[in-house]
């Protein structure tokens, strides 16, 4: 047999390089590259592998390990998961701070490969700088810390164990129903050790994404219970897009009458513009589909996870004999909620669920009951949108101005907070893909560096981050990055001094205003922190605006800029979209000294009765 003698780190930089995809027609590195910030743990055995290969294989530095791994995350939600980017940073807090990452990616079902180093397998120089030693365990090592929030955790201990750890590797970043976070531990010493390695290891592989066609009797069952349905709605998760089935939604429920509700994952999967597509749905969604939800008696549920946010805490499907379709790739999904499972590619699964639909149409009133839905909630959200003078505006008013200032190729990006809420409820994307939130894990800090790797991974689309002042405080550092490798992103920071978001969950709750806003926080002076300034620092052009004329104005310059913009706008923190939406179970005290909490558990406890569980 053939081989060649290598490092376990060119080994396993030189298996990378061969993996191939094919979008559109053209082949491509399944792998773009990867990202790395070195230390002790891999800049000997891994970096000097990367430094020989960097011509196949880019290698990409970051600022930060948590943001440079959100940026492959956002990367590979937006190449569908047909291409992703490898993560790799020393041991201790370099790996440490990639975890929160992968759970990012493992509840968002994201392919991506982290290369935490590790200590040495040799255990000789133990215990070494940044090693973490239980005194009851000699195995333990950091890294454990990956295996609740990876697919697939290995730790490679010898250098030809790097073959089928890899192969597995790739089995679950490729994979429809397993895909996820994949980590693959690097002793740094088996790093450097050498083995002579089978030619065939290094093979050239195409990977296609596989699609899964439904179970017969799963088929008719879920057909049957469509065709009596008086009152059924689609909800259209992240699986839409992962599976590139947007017109195929889009032509399922125009031939079926049936209108759509959008998650935050799904939402762009069906036209803006579709006239069945009711918006958002759940604790953050549109009358319009929150309303047709109540009523349904049939969900086509398609490629979601249908978390709490989704269902209202399991209270939205408000008919006692409503029945769930999960329309899925992942059984663990698709039997959720005591659906009636159908395990398929959400492409694959909804030509044949059409197939075997031909010649039925849901009721004429039922869809037309939605389109009217949908027209008066345009209209209502119009008035949220709509510019005005005040000093202080609301996030709705700037999300409108950042519409009307937007590109129908415009992709717009968000994560925690306030802001998904308005989004999800008031963005009108104006392509698939023109959407990017993580809500999934709603990770505060996702929002700078996911923008930088959307932008990698879709040069031609403009990328406009919108951030509010306390997820910008936790990350911002990749601004600088986007600044250096000339990927540039519009920036736009809601200052609202605090934590908005969670001041007024607060205070719903019965709470007093505590410990959220700057001003409700133990301080002897209250911070002047200029944003705009702070930017420019890491390069980029930024400037503070006052008002919704200003801003707009400030965004389509933006537009002319060469590099990373960054916009700064003044809001109000106490303002949001009361129209829509619905009721989120969040725990209320059960004693309480104030009598506003007391108020709030009786509210509670009314409305857990109303869950339909």
């Amino acid at each position: 047999m053939a081989t060649i003698r290598l490092t376990m780190a060119q080994a396993l930089v030189a298996a990378m390089a061969a993996q191939r995809t094919v979008i559109d027609g053209k082949d491509q590195p399944l792998f773009a590259g990867v990202w790395a910030i070195f230390g002790h743990g891999n800049v000997a055995g891994l970096g000097e592998a990367l430094y020989a290969a960097r011509d196949r294989l880019p290698t990409l530095r970051a600022h930060n390990e948590q943001a440079m791994a959100h940026a492959a995350i956002a990367f590979a939600k937006t190449s569908r998961r047909r291409r992703m980017m490898a993560v790799t940073s020393s041991i201790g807090p370099g790996a440490t701070n990639m975890v929160t990452a992968a759970a990012v990616a493992h509840v968002n079902r994201l392919p991506v490969l982290l290369l935490p180093g590790d200590v040495f397998a040799g255990r000789r120089p133990d215990p070494v700088l940044q090693q973490i030693e239980d005194f009851g365990d000699g195995t333990v090592s950091a890294n454990d810390c990956f295996r609740p929030v990876s697919r697939y955790f290995d730790r490679i201990t010898r250098p030809e164990q790097i073959m089928p750890a890899f192969e597995r590797a790739m089995q679950v970043l490729t994979d429809a129903a397993e895909c996820g976070p994949v980590t693959l531990a690097l002793c740094q010493d088996v790093q450097t050790e050498a083995f002579d390695y089978p030619r065939w290891f290094f093979a050239e592989r195409v990977w296609q994404p596989r699609r899964p066609r439904a179970d017969a009797t799963q088929m008719a069952q879920a057909a049957a219970l469509l065709k009596a349905a008086k009152r059924p709605l689609v909800v259209a998760g992240g699986g839409v897009l992962y599976s590139e089935a947007e017109a195929d939604l889009a032509a399922f429920c125009t031939a079926h009458g049936i209108p759509a509700a959008e998650t935050q994952a799904g939402k762009s999967a069906l036209p803006h513009d579709h006239p069945l597509n009711l918006g958002a749905i759940g604790v953050t969604g549109t009358g319009a589909a929150n309303d047709a939800a109540r009523q349904a008696d049939l969900v086509l549920a398609i490629g979601t996870r249908l978390q709490d946010f989704t269902t209202g805490s399991r209270s939205l499907f408000a008919d006692p004999a409503c029945r769930i379709i999960g329309l899925n790739t992942q059984s663990f999904d698709a039997g959720k909620h005591r659906a009636q499972p159908l395990v398929a590619d959400a492409k694959v699964g909804l030509a044949e669920l059409g197939t075997a639909l031909q010649g039925w149409t849901a009721p004429a009133v039922w869809t037309g009951q939605a389109r009217s839905g949908r027209t008066a909630w345009l209209e209502t959200a119009a008035r949220y949108t709509a510019s005005g003078n005040e000093t202080l505006p609301s996030d709705a008013q700037v999300v409108g101005a950042v519409q009307r200032r937007s590109r129908p190729s415009d992709v717009v990006l968000c994560a925690a907070g306030g802001l998904p809420g308005e989004l999800h409820k008031l963005w009108q994307p104006g392509a698939p893909g023109g959407y990017h939130m993580e809500y999934g894990y709603s990770c505060m800090g996702y929002e700078i560096a996911g923008g930088l790797g959307v932008k990698l991974a879709d040069p031609s689309r403009e990328v406009v981050v919108m951030v509010g002042d306390g997820s910008y405080l936790m990350m911002n550092s990749e601004i600088a990055t986007s600044v250096m490798l000339g990927a540039k992103l519009i920036i736009v920071v809601l200052d609202n001094r605090g934590f908005g978001c969670i001041n007024r969950l607060q205070n719903a709750t019965g709470g007093a205003p505590f410990n959220n806003l700057l001003r409700d926080a133990r301080h002897e002076t209250l911070p002047k922190i200029d944003f705009a300034a702070h930017a420019a620092s890491m390069g980029a052009i930024a400037r503070k605006v006052a008002g919704i004329a200003e801003l707009e104005a400030a965004l389509e310059q933006a537009r002319g800029h060469d590099r990373t913009s960054v916009v700064v706008i003044d809001t109000d923190p106490l303002r949001s979209t009361d129209a829509g939406g619905h009721w989120w179970e969040v725990a209320v005290p059960e004693v309480s000294e104030r009598t506003e909490v007391e108020a709030a558990r009786r509210g509670y406890i009314e409305a857990l009765a109303r869950r339909n569980i």
